[in-house]
C-alpha cells in the first residue's frame, strides 16, 4: 500500500449523527457563544460519542477508502477542540472579530473572537485521547488532524496579547505544538494533518488589505507562517506523514475568502516542509490549476478537493476526471490525488447535507481514483 496521502483521501471532519448532537446538546447544556468551546468531560456523553465514531469508521471502510478519521465528533469546532484546552487562550463566538462567513447572499455570521490572555503553554491533550481510540477501531490508516501553528495567529488578528514581542509568542506556541506532535506520535500516529485557512486568505486582496491594517506585510507574513509550520515539524519520525490542508473557509455552508493560489504558489509548495497537501478546488473561487506547475518533482502530492462538501449535489465521474486531467497539464498525474474541498462538518451543526449525500462522495472519490490511478 502507498503511503499517504492516498489517491482516495477525505479531509477530516464528517457530518454528526443528530442522535450525537442531541446528547452533546443533554449532556453539555445549549451550545451558546461561550459554551463548550474546548474539550469536555462528560462520561455519558463519550459513550455516545464512542456509539457514533465506531459507526463513521465503518461508513469511511465500507466506501473503501485506505485512511479513517473520527469524524471530529468529539469535537465542537475543528480548531478550538485543541488550544482551548492548553493554557493560554480564551474565546468566544459571539460574531465581534472582523473576520466574517458569508455566502451567495451576503454575511451569515462572525468568526470565533481567540485572545491570548496569559502564556501559552501544552496539557495534555483531548485529541490525543481522541486518536488512541480511534487507532484502536479502525483496520484503515488512522489520521488525525489539527490547527496548524499559523492559523492560530492569523484568527488572533496579529494581537498577541500578553507578549510584548513576536519572538515570544511564537517561541511559546512552536513548544507548545511540538508538545502536542510528540504526544500524538507516541500514540501511533502516523498520519497527521494541519489544517489551516491563513495561507488560503492570503491569496484574497481583501484579506491582504486585511492584514497590512494589523502592519505586516501580507508576503512577509507568509515566509514568517512557512518558518513556524518548519519549526514545528522539525525532527518528526521519518515514518510519519504530514499533510497540509488548505481552505478559504468552511462553516455551515458558508466561505470566507476567495482568490487562486497565484501569491503562494511558491511558498506553500517550495517552502514548507509537508509531504502533501490537500487543496480547496470545488469552485472558481480557488482560482486555476496554474499554480501547480510550482510543486516541485518528486515525493510531495497535491489532493485535489474537486468534491464539494458545502452541497448535495452528487458531482459527475466524467466532470471528476476531465477535472483531474486538466490539473494534470501542471503537475504529473502521479503527484496528484482526490478529496473533498474540507470538511464535511467544520462545527457540530455540519454543513446542509444528509448523510447518505455524504457517503455517496466519499464512495465517488474512492470509484474515480480507481478509474484514473487504479488504486485508492
Amino acid at each position: 500500500m502507498m503511503n499517504p496521502p492516498f489517491r482516495a483521501d477525505q479531509v477530516g471532519s464528517l457530518l454528526r449523527p443528530e442522535r450525537l448532537k442531541l446528547a452533546r446538546e443533554q449532556f453539555l447544556g445549549p451550545q451558546t457563544p461561550t459554551s463548550a468551546l474546548g474539550p469536555h468531560d462528560n462520561a455519558k456523553l463519550r459513550v455516545m460519542e464512542d456509539e457514533c465514531i465506531r459507526e463513521v469508521i465503518a461508513m469511511q471502510e465500507r466506501v473503501g477508502l485506505k485512511t479513517c478519521t473520527d469524524g471530529e465528533f468529539r469535537r465542537r469546532s475543528w480548531w478550538l477542540e485543541l488550544i482551548m484546552g492548553w493554557k493560554g487562550f480564551e474565546a468566544d463566538r459571539t460574531g465581534s472579530a472582523k473576520l466574517k462567513w458569508r455566502d451567495e447572499s451576503g454575511i451569515t455570521q462572525g468568526f470565533s473572537e481567540l485572545r491570548v490572555t496569559d502564556k501559552i503553554a501544552w496539557r495534555p491533550s483531548s485529541v490525543v485521547q481522541a486518536f488512541k481510540f480511534l487507532k484502536q477501531n479502525t483496520q484503515a490508516v488512522p489520521k488525525v488532524t489539527i490547527p496548524a501553528p499559523n492559523c492560530i495567529h492569523y484568527y488572533m488578528a496579529g494581537n498577541i496579547g500578553v507578549y510584548k514581542d513576536k519572538d515570544a509568542f511564537w517561541s511559546d506556541l512552536v513548544v507548545a505544538y511540538r508538545q502536542e506532535l510528540a504526544a500524538l506520535v507516541d500514540s501511533g500516529a502516523r498520519y497527521i494533518q494541519l489544517d489551516d485557512t491563513s495561507i488560503a486568505f492570503i491569496c484574497d486582496p481583501a484579506h491582504r488589505e486585511y492584514i497590512r491594517s494589523w502592519g505586516e506585510d501580507p508576503d512577509r507574513l507568509l515566509h514568517v507562517y512557512a518558518d513556524k509550520i518548519n519549526q514545528t515539524l522539525a525532527g518528526l519520525p521519518q515514518d510519519v506523514t504530514v499533510t497540509l490542508h488548505q481552505c478559504r473557509g468552511n462553516r455551515e455552508g458558508s466561505w470566507a475568502a476567495e482568490g487562486g493560489y497565484d501569491p503562494v504558489a511558491d511558498v506553500l509548495f517550495n517552502r514548507i516542509n509537508v509531504d502533501g497537501y490537500f487543496l480547496e478546488y470545488d469552485t472558481q473561487r480557488a482560482g486555476g490549476f496554474e499554480p501547480l506547475r510550482l510543486l516541485p518533482k518528486g515525493k510531495k502530492r497535491v489532493v485535489l478537493g474537486l468534491v464539494s462538501s458545502k452541497k448535495p449535489e452528487l458531482e459527475g465521474e466524467d466532470v471528476l476526471m476531465k477535472r483531474i486531467e486538466a490539473a494534470s497539464r501542471f503537475a504529473p498525474l502521479e503527484q496528484l490525488a482526490l478529496s473533498p474541498q474540507c470538511g464535511f462538518a467544520s462545527s457540530v451543526k455540519g454543513n446542509p447535507l444528509r448523510p447518505a449525500d455524504q457517503e455517496a462522495k466519499l464512495a465517488r472519490i474512492v470509484k474515480v481514483a480507481h478509474e484514473v490511478w487504479g488504486a485508492v
